[in-house]
């Protein structure tokens, strides 16, 4: 999937494994966790070949995410993104990182 990310935080914790937004701290095995499971991301064409890396709990979320999609990083954050498919020759699938969030706040 082609990987695009919604805020600059997400984008340097990915890019560079630290962020200069003092809002978005996270413990360095958290940004490595992150990291690794957006390369999972990258690396497959479509949302169905996320569903064999059980660790992920892919799933779509419900009531006021209605419409976003998760992957967790770890048990307590996940990753919230949203797919767009573009139809052309070839069929892109674009990943839109929405936020790397704490699964119980």
């Amino acid at each position: 999937m082609v990987i695009r990310f919604e805020k600059k935080y997400l984008e340097e914790l990915f890019c560079t494994g630290k962020t200069t937004d003092k809002k978005h701290r996270f413990q360095p095995q958290i940004i490595e966790k992150y990291r690794k499971t957006v390369d999972i991301l990258e690396s497959v064409d479509c949302v169905e070949d996320i569903f064999p890396y059980n660790s992920l709990h892919y799933e779509k979320l419900r009531g006021d995410k209605e419409g976003l999609q998760s992957v967790r990083v770890d048990k307590r954050y996940r990753i919230e993104f949203k797919t767009t498919q573009v139809v052309s020759e070839t069929v892109v699938t674009i990943c839109n990182i929405i936020e790397l969030s704490n699964h119980y706040k």
